[in-house]
């Protein structure tokens, strides 16, 4: 057991955290550690998602709901914390938004201190300084010297004591308040030319920030359509957002784009398409199985280790996984490949070998297909070459193109069926609805057969869904299916698919802007059809 997980055993008290401004990744160190070691968590209803992608696999989340479904009051939720406290349960109180700035905090204490429960306070960053900086600018700088925190919902403000030009003003629930308040502060004498920006879903990925000065911004607010809480900050620093925007303008801002691999096979491409903003949706569309007679397999894997081969090829991450998961069950590892030469298609592919402790020999240096591998295999040269077989462990459903191309070079080729590949069982209802009606902005196609499975298991995408694919034949195919193509990779590599349409979301967004339109993701605009491209 590691000494953090020891002392969060060893905590008496419940741990009071702060879920902060939106984004999960804001929560403290802390807050991540209590968590992922807490028995139970208790946390307010509008943040049960957060809870469960923060909590550990183990862990009971409860949402603080009496049995239909409404808010349970501060006597009832103490009890419960008190109950499971005392069964001895590591216990986390999880709270909404910012509870040391909006009072929440000092409600729950004193019911909890009424029932005598030990506590820790765990805050987290607060609303006041998060969403500002999601939002592109700080709160001072400039002419602005001080900064006030205010309520905008309190009736009895004067706003006279905060018309001069050098504070900062931070105004919770001030969004649905903001004409209002406009009104009040020019009135109050602030000058009508202040810049005021209204920040709403701040720090996640439906964050949108109207920006414009105290005269103009309840027309530009009522043309957004926006409505819903918010923050709004008055003051000269909005004008920071010219240099410091870096949030809402990422190419995919807030992008929900599905990508038809396995978590394993999508791993590099998600974390690449969140560097963009988007949110990734990993949805298998084949799974892998082994080969109906594992016989042949068995034999290539002896024939490796006896000497039987010049070259192995692999060309992709299944075939790595599928070699070496038969060199494990004969207890052999990546020593075995001494004296072979290794070709790999596809970084992807290389790094999984490398990972076994097998660095490749050749990897194409340019198209990561069968076809750029072809373009540097060698021909067979007796002098060079003592053996001139090769071992090609492959998928059941593999094109012939490879051995063919090799057999013209003067190579025997042992093409082994490695795995098979089956059409995957279809995903959530959830996603096959959001997938038909328009939910996803965009889909990448890495294959063919992710086109043809990805419509057998779930359905054909929405035609607001802009479609990315890795290379020409699976734009055809996707074609043939119906689908219009938005986006195909400059060259056939994931990495490259995910940078085009990052590319092409960019140019969305920069479109919607000069036309004064406030969101620009697809699946915001559903047409009912879009024009069949020629």
């Amino acid at each position: 057991m590691s000494p953090a997980k020891e002392e969060a055993q060893s905590m008496s008290a419940v741990s009071l955290i702060a879920s902060g401004p939106g984004d999960p990744d804001l929560m403290t160190v802390r807050a991540s550690e209590l968590l992922r070691h807490a028995d139970i968590v208790i946390c307010d209803a509008d943040i049960v998602e957060l809870a469960k992608a923060t909590a550990g696999p183990d862990t009971e989340i409860e949402p603080a709901v009496d049995a239909n479904g409404l808010p349970l009051t501060h006597s009832a939720r103490a009890q419960r914390v008190a109950e499971e406290h005392d069964a001895g349960r590591r216990v986390v109180r999880l709270l909404s938004g910012d509870p040391v700035l909006d009072g929440a905090l000092h409600i729950e204490v004193q019911a909890l201190n009424d029932k005598d429960v030990p506590f820790e306070v765990v805050p987290g960053v607060s609303v006041v300084n998060g969403v500002p900086a999601y939002a592109g600018f700080g709160l001072t700088g400039g002419g602005s010297r001080e900064v006030a925190v205010l309520d905008g919902a309190d009736p009895d403000l004067d706003w006279s004591t905060y018309a001069r030009s050098r504070v900062t003003l931070v105004i919770q629930n001030g969004a649905e308040r903001a004409a209002a308040l406009c009104h009040a502060l020019i009135a109050a004498g602030r000058a009508e030319s202040t810049p005021v920006a209204v920040t709403r879903a701040g720090c996640t990925i439906d964050q949108r920030t109207s920006v414009s000065t105290l005269a103009e911004l309840p027309a530009v607010l009522k043309a957004s359509k926006l409505s819903g809480p918010g923050l709004m900050v008055v003051g000269d620093v909005v004008l920071q957002r010219n240099v410091m925007s870096w949030f809402e303008t990422k190419p995919l801002f807030g992008w929900r784009v599905l990508v038809p691999r396995t978590k394993e096979q999508a791993a590099s491409l998600s974390d690449q398409l969140r560097s963009y903003g988007a949110v990734p949706v990993e949805v298998p569309t084949i799974s892998v199985e082994p080969p109906r007679t594992p016989q042949q397999m068995d034999r290539a894997v002896q024939g490796l280790v006896t000497g039987r081969y010049e070259w192995v090829v692999f060309t992709s991450t299944n075939a790595v996984r599928a070699v070496c998961s038969r060199f494990s069950e004969y207890g052999l590892d990546a020593r075995s490949f001494a004296g072979l030469k290794v070709a790999a298609i596809g970084e992807q592919t290389a790094a999984a070998l490398r990972a076994f402790g097998v660095s490749p020999d050749l990897i194409p240096a340019g198209e990561q297909s069968s076809m750029g591998l072809l373009e540097e295999w060698p021909d067979y040269d007796s002098l060079v070459d003592p053996i001139n077989r090769v071992f090609l462990p492959r998928a059941d459903i593999a094109t012939e193109t490879l051995v063919a191309g090799m057999q013209e070079r003067g190579w025997e080729v042992d093409d082994i069926t490695a795995y098979r590949t089956v059409r995957a069982s279809p995903p959530p209802a959830e996603i096959r609805e959001a997938i038909k009606t328009g939910g996803f902005d965009a889909v990448l196609f890495t294959s063919s057969s992710t086109v043809r499975n990805l419509i057998g298991i779930a359905g054909k995408p929405h035609a607001v869904t802009s479609i990315a694919c890795i290379g020409p034949q699976t734009a055809k195919t996707a074609e043939e299916h119906g689908l219009n193509v938005d986006v195909l990779a400059s060259s056939p590599s994931v990495a490259q698919l995910a940078a085009d349409l990052a590319e092409h979301g960019d140019s969305l967004r920069l479109a919607a802007l000069e036309a004064g339109e406030v969101s620009w993701r697809p699946s915001r605009r559903r047409p009912a059809s879009r024009r069949k491209a020629t």
